[in-house]
């Protein structure tokens, strides 16, 4: 089909399984009805029911070898179930481990030994004919990550990096992407409504307003195995300066800030928990201080955003666009290769969408 867009998975969990149910959920929405979510029902000529997945890489014994629709519900996913989705005809792959497991979660997720044999990714991108890869693979996974970029650099597939591993925003992988004159997208994918842009949305408020901030943390808690990974603090580098820099960005004045993943707490299932605090002071030199909480379902928070994602990315390739995706990235993702306020993001999107803007 000519407006199929044909993407690829690594990482099948919580997020990839809310995902993949949002592609059966909305996949005959009308033109002109309204997806909470997405930027739009058909952005750019394309629609949900574009979007056709027919490869996925996963190193979990239980969803390799499945079928990609019986594999999102295996343990250890806890996301919850809105979608019937019908078999796919998409076995999962075996992909290798390197460093895509901490070492306290190889029970968690069922890690395959040595009867299982890994695929070569590069050569399942090329079978499946997949345009864009999808990276929703654990965090601190940077050996992995980069194995599975120089897999789409030498297959010809574009990338969306949903996690917080530097590649779009690094401007040497950036800068492979581009002579390949393929698109890459990322990096750390925000949610649509999560502790992030909440915390930005507050932070840019007050800026605006004059208040001069004096210190702020953002402190999250969560049951499922995204956060039962973070509990190693090696993994967490690259999370807390995606994170801390998506808020500091908009100001142009330093002020102590703590911000990232705090703790599991297994019984919360696919639930997020974030407290937000900001201090600063305003006229008169009194103070001003925001206490807030916030809970969400954490995996269905980025789906909509990830298929705005992947549909702008297949207008890239279309229009033989390579590199980093500035605007779409600066929209969707906590750290793009440019920071901007979130409005101005919004409008950059719209308008690489609109073909007003290159990237």
């Amino acid at each position: 089909m000519a407006n199929e867009i044909r993407v690829a998975i690594v990482g099948l969990g919580n997020c990839a399984s809310t995902l993949i149910q949002g592609l059966t959920y909305y996949r005959n929405v009308g033109k002109s009805d309204t997806v909470p979510g997405l930027m739009h029902t058909e952005l750019g000529g394309y629609r949900i029911s574009d979007i056709k997945v027919v490869a996925a890489f996963d190193v979990n014994k239980l969803k390799i070898g499945h079928d990609i629709s019986e594999a999102i519900w295996a343990h250890p996913n806890v996301a919850e179930k809105f979608a019937d989705v019908k078999k796919l005809g998409v076995e999962v792959q075996a992909g290798p481990i390197l460093d895509g497991v901490a070492p306290h979660m190889f029970n968690s997720f069922h890690v395959y030994g040595d009867g299982v044999k890994s695929v070569d990714p590069a050569k399942v991108l090329r079978d499946s004919g997949a345009q864009i890869l999808i990276n929703y693979l654990p965090v601190g996974s940077s050996e992995a990550t980069r194995f599975y970029v120089k897999a789409c650099l030498d297959t010809g597939t574009a990338m969306i990096n949903c996690i917080p591993e530097f590649i779009a925003s690094d401007r040497a992988w950036a800068q492979k992407f581009e002579e390949k004159t393929l698109p890459i997208a990322g990096d750390d994918v925000k949610s649509q409504v999560g502790a992030t842009i909440v915390h930005r949305a507050l932070v840019n408020l007050m800026l605006e307003r004059g208040v001069k901030i004096e210190e702020t943390y953002q402190l999250n808690v969560g049951g499922d195995t995204d956060f039962e990974n973070m509990l190693d603090e090696n993994r967490l580098a690259s999370k807390r300066i995606s994170k801390t820099q998506a808020v500091t960005s908009l100001s142009d004045y330093s002020f102590p800030t703590r911000i990232g993943p705090s703790d599991w707490v297994s019984f919360l299932g696919d639930k997020k928990i974030c407290y937000i605090y900001i201090r600063g002071r305003k006229f008169g030199d009194r103070p001003l201080t925001i206490d807030l909480k916030l809970a969400v379902e954490d995996s269905p928070n980025s789906g909509g955003v990830v298929i705005d994602v992947i549909r702008g990315t297949k207008l890239a390739l279309d229009r033989g666009i390579g590199g980093s995706l500035d605007s779409i990235s600066s929209y969707a993702f906590k750290h793009p290769p440019v920071n901007v306020p979130d409005n101005i993001a919004r409008q950059w999107a719209q308008e690489f969408i609109d073909g007003k803007r290159e990237k």
